[in-house]
């Protein structure tokens, strides 16, 4: 047609030879233009087979890491400052520093993460504790009436279930079982406790007004404390064993007010204790996070490219006699310049020489249509 709207580019088939130690250099430069379509010399290789596959498992550590990073960044409420410019790709004798700088940052935010863990959590406990504390105060004193209305004319039959008499059930050990539960699970926990126990159990609970993080998944519930009061041991194994059931968080009952006293007075120096070592812990994350946050985008963006620079190589074949790889790609006929000016600038060696570069090109009848797709009529090859 005479329309060249939907015609792309005169293109032609170049053949690339890249001298052994400059190649990184060459497809990094070659990246930074983007004027080139490799072709892949090792279709019969699987990706595991290839040359490269070592480096882009490391590099695929490094997203890791970075990713890990990120979320801690994102969880901070830090905002990554972004660059004008892109970063280029480092060279490949600064990859492993920049791998032991992520593995340092990791293992650290790593551990200050499990030790903010270890303190919210404790923290956690010795709130509910407290809680525990407060609200049984007032029934202990009720439970008492109830047993001794309970066992105030004890009968000498005896019972077909704990197999003992009243006056038997008289000299068992009285125990008490508290903690705490989730709201929604009260009902069935209270039916539960009837049933097994034949009602040798006696109930107190009482909702907490502050709503709590559950220790294991976080989330913000409303919680209930309870007492429960039982006659002997089988019956408090029992009660043990519905509490593990249901995921209650048990705490020891104090015996007496004064040892219920002197409980609570230890919980609140505790965690004002707890309060302010997770204030400086929370602190400490933040700085290291901010620090983090400077270098971040450059990292995500340097990994990103390695990446892409090995899957590259991984594309090319290696010539085992002239010791180089041999890379086929499809280039725009007028930017063959820009395609040689990109591999004498990452050919150039620290002593300012320019390695050997040798170009084929495929002449002229390789047009691509307005797919993209390049169509030959001719695959020989001429060396410039």
């Amino acid at each position: 047609p005479g329309s060249m709207v939907f015609r792309s580019e005169e293109m032609c088939l170049a053949q690339l030879f890249l001298q052994s130690g400059s190649e990184y250099d060459c497809i990094s430069e070659l990246g930074e233009l983007g004027l080139v379509e490799f072709r892949d010399l090792n279709p019969s290789v699987s990706s595991f087979q290839r040359r490269f596959v070592s480096e882009i498992k490391r590099c695929e550590e490094m997203e890791r890491i970075l990713g890990f990073l990120l979320r801690e960044i994102q969880k901070a409420n830090i905002a990554i400052p972004q660059e004008d410019e892109s970063p280029l790709a480092p060279p490949p004798r600064q990859v492993l520093e920049i791998m032991e700088q992520l593995q340092r940052l990791e293992m650290e935010l790593s551990e200050v993460a499990r030790n903010k863990e270890k303190l919210r959590r404790n923290l956690l406990e010795l709130t509910e504790y407290t809680h525990m504390l407060k609200i049984t105060r007032t029934f202990i004193h009720k439970e008492n009436i109830k047993f001794l209305c309970y066992e105030e004319f004890p009968t000498m039959e005896t019972d077909s279930v704990t197999g003992c008499t009243g006056m038997q059930r008289l000299g068992a050990k009285l125990g008490f079982v508290s903690g705490l539960i989730q709201r929604v699970k009260v009902e069935a926990f209270e039916r539960m406790l009837w049933r097994v126990c034949k009602g040798y159990t006696i109930l107190s609970y009482a909702e907490v007004d502050e709503n709590l993080a559950d220790l294991d998944t976080g989330e913000i519930s409303k919680n209930v404390v309870f007492l429960i009061s039982f006659w002997g041991d089988q019956i408090g194994q029992k009660v043990q064993k519905i509490c593990d059931c249901y995921h209650c968080h048990l705490y020891p009952h104090p015996e007496n007010d004064e040892e219920r006293a002197d409980v609570l007075d230890s919980l609140r120096t505790r965690i004002q204790d707890l309060n302010n070592v997770l204030h400086r812990t929370e602190d400490y994350l933040r700085q290291v996070l901010q620090k983090a946050s400077e270098s971040a985008y450059t990292w995500v963006v340097q990994v990103k490219k390695m990446k892409a620079i090995y899957h590259i190589l991984n594309l090319c074949s290696f010539d085992v006699t002239n010791k180089c790889l041999i890379a086929e790609v499809w280039c725009p006929i007028n930017d063959l310049a820009n395609l040689r000016g990109a591999l004498e600038e990452g050919s150039v060696s620290e002593k300012g020489l320019t390695a050997k570069i040798e170009i084929d090109l495929a002449p002229k009848s390789s047009i691509t249509d307005y797919t993209g797709m390049p169509v030959l009529e001719n695959k020989q090859y001429n060396t410039i």
